[in-house]
């Protein structure tokens, strides 16, 4: 049995550090999987899908996507979306902050969040070479 921990030091916060930390995170066990399969008869690789995560939310009544710091801090809504490449979720997290939100607010927020993961799954398969991952363990 192997464990690899991931340390992610955000040297400059402007919000959406966590999401932030979650995608570069997954590009660093790409990473350090590639070099265990280097150095030991690693039997493929343990990673099934792609993972990204980014922040979202309604900043002045509208939907926006990665908040800064200012705009999370006047944001009627916060929330946070974890995608796998194939578009399943991982995570969601949400909060209203003073107010409820709506169904369709809820839906233009994951509409917003998917595509920004999605650009941000294209740049991870662009900075590791991959247009897909190795072969799964089975």
């Amino acid at each position: 049995e192997r464990q690899i921990l991931i340390d992610c030091d955000v040297i400059e916060a402007d919000g959406g550090t966590r999401t932030a930390s979650i995608t570069g995170a997954y590009v660093a066990l790409v990473d350090a999987i590639r070099w265990l399969a280097k150095k030991t008869a690693l039997p493929g690789s343990p990673l099934r899908d792609f993972i990204g995560a980014v922040s979202v939310g309604i900043v002045d009544g509208r939907p926006c996507l990665d908040l800064c710091y200012a705009e999370d801090s006047k944001a009627q809504v916060d929330m946070n979306l974890v995608m796998t490449g194939s578009g399943r979720i991982v995570e969601i997290q949400g909060t209203a902050e003073g107010e409820a939100f709506s169904e369709p607010e809820l839906k233009s927020m994951m509409t917003l969040g998917k595509s920004g993961i999605r650009k941000l799954i294209q740049t991870q398969r662009r900075v590791l070479g991959l247009k897909q991952l190795p072969k799964v363990w089975t």
